[in-house]
């Protein structure tokens, strides 16, 4: 009986050495990563966190922009204060709130549509077809694009008076007269939408399309030979391989999204109908120079797109167990 246990002994031993090693390994590789990590993240906080951290200070204060040195701690009156019987601060404004309204709605609304578009795109792209190189550098331009151009560019097209798009819409008898497609409150936020969804479909479709370059090829001769039909492949088979390559894409569309600022301030301003969180910061920092309220209102904004981004993560996490199960 105790043979076993002796001839074991030189296994569990060697066990023993094996795991020693590859935790020594592992130890070098970790300090080797914060290495090559330490400038990057030296960097990062000079030009991000002292910043971040300096907006977080001014949001308790009454700093003005004509002069930053003259500042008093204020606490949390910027955010919100019961006054004379009434509520003061940003989480008390209206204007605050319809601008936290806008932004998730464009935000929703866009990446959405952004996210079906450039699936679409992307299997049209991924087929075999004469002309695909062509085509697939044709798509990639509205990306290429700045915005800032991009929304310019639409800002004209679609002006009442002059823009392209009335005088088509009216040749072909849909409208009867030019629509102020920017400046009505009924159409302007989704002109935004529209600009944006044609802007920034092709990035989605580029990182959908490079999933599909990589899905195997024997599932879908499987299913062809089967005589399974093609839409039920794809919500089968194809939808659920390109998942993590689509949660990558709607996150990062997401945080563009929910601190979305030039394209529309570009074709919109300062118009309450379509104001997001960033143009209404920007309007209290710039505009009215209150560097303390427009801190805050920065403050609350960056915490809604950690939130957000925290929140997608985590259901997207669950979700690839739960697909992985």
């Amino acid at each position: 009986m105790s043979t076993p246990v002796t001839e074991s002994a030189p296994i569990a031993a060697r066990h023993l050495a094996r795991h020693k090693r590859s935790t020594k390994v592992r130890r070098q590789r970790v300090r080797a990563a914060w290495i090559f990590l330490a400038p990057m993240l030296v960097v990062l906080v000079l030009v991000a966190g002292w910043p971040l951290l300096r907006t977080f200070y001014f949001s308790f204060t009454d700093a003005s922009l004509s002069d930053l040195s003259d500042t008093l701690f204020i606490g949390l009156e910027n955010y919100l204060i019961y006054e004379d019987g009434r509520w003061y601060g940003v989480l008390a404004d209206p204007i605050w709130w319809r601008a936290v309204w806008n932004t998730v709605y464009f935000s929703v609304v866009s990446v959405s549509l952004e996210v079906v578009f450039g699936i679409i795109v992307a299997l049209v792209l991924n087929a075999e077809f004469k002309g695909r190189t062509l085509v697939r550098a044709a798509v990639l331009i509205p990306w290429a694009i700045p915005t800032i151009v991009s929304a310019q560019m639409w800002a004209w097209m679609l002006n009442d008076q002059f823009g392209i798009i009335n005088h088509l819409l009216m040749v072909i008898g849909i409208i009867g007269e030019p629509i102020a497609w920017t400046a009505d409150a009924d159409y302007s936020m989704w002109a935004v939408i529209m600009v944006d969804v044609w802007k920034t479909t092709p990035f989605v479709a580029l990182l959908v399309l490079a999933a599909l370059q990589m899905l195997p090829k024997d599932c879908y001769e499987a299913a062809e030979v089967d005589g399974i039909h093609p839409v039920k492949v794809f919500f089968r088979v194809t939808l659920p391989l390109i998942t993590p390559a689509l949660m990558v894409a709607v996150i990062f569309r997401l945080l563009d999204a929910l601190r979305v600022f030039d394209v529309i301030y570009v074709l919109t301003s300062n118009s309450t109908s379509t104001m997001s969180m960033s143009i209404y910061a920007r309007q209290q920092l710039v505009e009215f120079q209150d560097v303390g309220y427009g801190s805050a209102a920065s403050t609350l904004l960056f915490l809604i797109i950690a939130l957000a981004t925290i929140a997608y993560l985590y259901l997207g996490r669950n979700q690839l167990k739960l697909g992985g199960d």
